[in-house]
C-alpha cells in the first residue's frame, strides 16, 4: 500500500529526526514534484553563537530530492543519495525554509539516460532562505538513478 503525499508529509513531521530538530514539512504535493520545508530557531537547534546549527540546516534538506525522484520515476528504478555538500552563506536566524521543485524535463532526462541500464548521477541544488528571502545556505545533493534490470 502506497501512502498519499499528505499522509507521508504528516509522518515526516512526526519522524523523530525531524520532530527533534524542529523541521516541519509544510507542503508535499500529490504528484510528488514539490516540497517545502521550514526550520524554526529553537533552543535545541541553536549553535554556540545562537544561530541555526548547520546539521539542522542540512537535515531539513536531506531526504527530499531522493524521495521526489523515487516517487516520480516509480518502482522500476533504483534511486539513492550519493553525495552532498553544504555551503553556508550567512548566519540563519528565525524561520528558514527550502523548496524542492522537480520538473518534467528532469524526470524525462533521467528516464532517457537510464534506458540502457546505465546509472546516472545527477546534482540538485537547494538554497535555504531566511524570512527576508536571503540565502542562508546552499545544499547540493547528488542522486544516483538506475533502471532495474528487466524493467
Amino acid at each position: 500500500m502506497k501512502l498519499s503525499a499528505t499522509t507521508f508529509r504528516h509522518g515526516l513531521n512526526l519522524w523523530p529526526p525531524f520532530l527533534a530538530t524542529g523541521v516541519h514539512v509544510t507542503d508535499l504535493t500529490d504528484d510528488w514534484r514539490h516540497a517545502r520545508v521550514e526550520l524554526r530557531l529553537r533552543p535545541w537547534n541553536r549553535n554556540a553563537v545562537g544561530t541555526h546549527f548547520g546539521g539542522s540546516l542540512f537535515a531539513m534538506t536531506d531526504p527530499f530530492w531522493m524521495l521526489l525522484v523515487m516517487r516520480s520515476l516509480g518502482p522500476d528504478y533504483y534511486v539513492w543519495d550519493r553525495s552532498a555538500t553544504i555551503d553556508f552563506r550567512k548566519p540563519g536566524r528565525g524561520v528558514v525554509h527550502a523548496r524542492f521543485d522537480l520538473d518534467e524535463p528532469t524526470v524525462a532526462m533521467l528516464r532517457e539516460a537510464t534506458l540502457g541500464g546505465d546509472k546516472v548521477l545527477h546534482w540538485f541544488e537547494t538554497p535555504v532562505y531566511d524570512a527576508g528571502g536571503e540565502t542562508v545556505a546552499v545544499v547540493r545533493k547528488q542522486i544516483y538513478v538506475r533502471r532495474k534490470p528487466g524493467r
